[in-house]
């Protein structure tokens, strides 16, 4: 890890992860991107991306597929170094080299797949690889109890006990456990793939709520969505991706279905939806 001589904030960075000066970004950006790059072999996947992710806000990143959705977030969670650009977090300039890096800084990721174990219990998923013990025996008390207190403060009360496995589960429950899991080693950006995608009526709405509710905690949420109904339902922000490129960015309010469909498809910035919307 390095430092130089201008890191005067009280930004501490965890270990693995390299940290230079100031970024110049607004204070209330948790993360920003510059000119993010990224190239497999000649071709290029992410071309000078910049993003911010404001804390306490839901911002929602929507795109087709090969927009370029999935190299961005792992690219914030890790699993690939940016060919090119700057990653700012907290206003210092940062270098993940690997996923532990970016969880050690207090992003995490759920992906579509979830990452859960069917033959485990709750609590024992939301402490897989960071288990409590105590004299060299897991404290299996204070793991329940910090799972029941997690599930409680988000509001996730449609599950019968914490020692249920997990794949007796539904959908909507499966994902509120991913999330809590985040939440309970304090993340301060939660990276949401395809949240409801697969979901029922119900528990979409149930995730949307669990949405609202991290940011209501001050904690940024960034949800990928092919679904524009669900965007609009929690997002404060939107961001476009289009072959690689973020075509378009701004306050969801600046946004219809439609101006969103527009540029999705065609590339054109959000002025231009406008002007020819007149």
């Amino acid at each position: 890890m390095t430092t130089t001589p201008e890191s005067t904030s009280s930004f501490t960075p965890p270990n693995g992860v390299s940290v230079s000066g100031d970024s110049g970004v607004a204070p209330s950006t948790l993360l920003s991107l510059r000119g993010i790059t990224k190239s497999f072999g000649a071709v290029e996947a992410l071309k000078h991306v910049d993003l911010d992710i404001p804390a306490g806000q839901v911002t929602a990143l929507i795109g087709d597929n090969g927009a370029g959705k999935s190299t961005l977030i792992k690219a914030i969670a890790g699993i690939y170094a940016p060919t090119s650009g700057d990653i700012f977090w907290e206003g210092r300039k940062v270098t993940l080299h690997t996923p532990r890096d970016a969880e050690n800084l207090g992003i995490a990721t759920v992906y579509q797949d979830l990452a859960l174990c069917d033959n485990l219990d709750i609590v024992q998923n939301m402490y897989l690889g960071h288990e409590e013990s105590r004299h060299f025996t897991l404290d299996e008390i204070k793991m329940e109890l910090n799972t029941k207190r997690v599930l409680s403060e988000l509001s996730v009360s449609t599950v019968q006990s914490v020692r249920q496995l997990v794949g007796s589960l539904s959908g909507g429950q499966r994902q509120a456990i991913a999330v809590a899991r985040a939440v309970m080693h304090e993340s301060k950006l939660v990276i949401m793939d395809e949240p409801t995608a697969a979901l029922g009526v119900s528990q979409t709405a149930q995730v949307l709520d669990l949405i609202k509710r991290l940011a209501s905690r001050g904690i940024a949420v960034l949800v990928i969505s092919h679904n524009l109904v669900d965007v609009f339902e929690v997002a404060d922000r939107i961001a476009v991706m289009y072959l690689g490129t973020l075509v378009s960015s701004g306050p969801a309010a600046n946004y219809d279905t439609s101006s969103a469909v527009e540029i999705i498809t065609t590339g054109g910035s959000r002025s231009d939806v406008a002007a020819s919307a007149k």
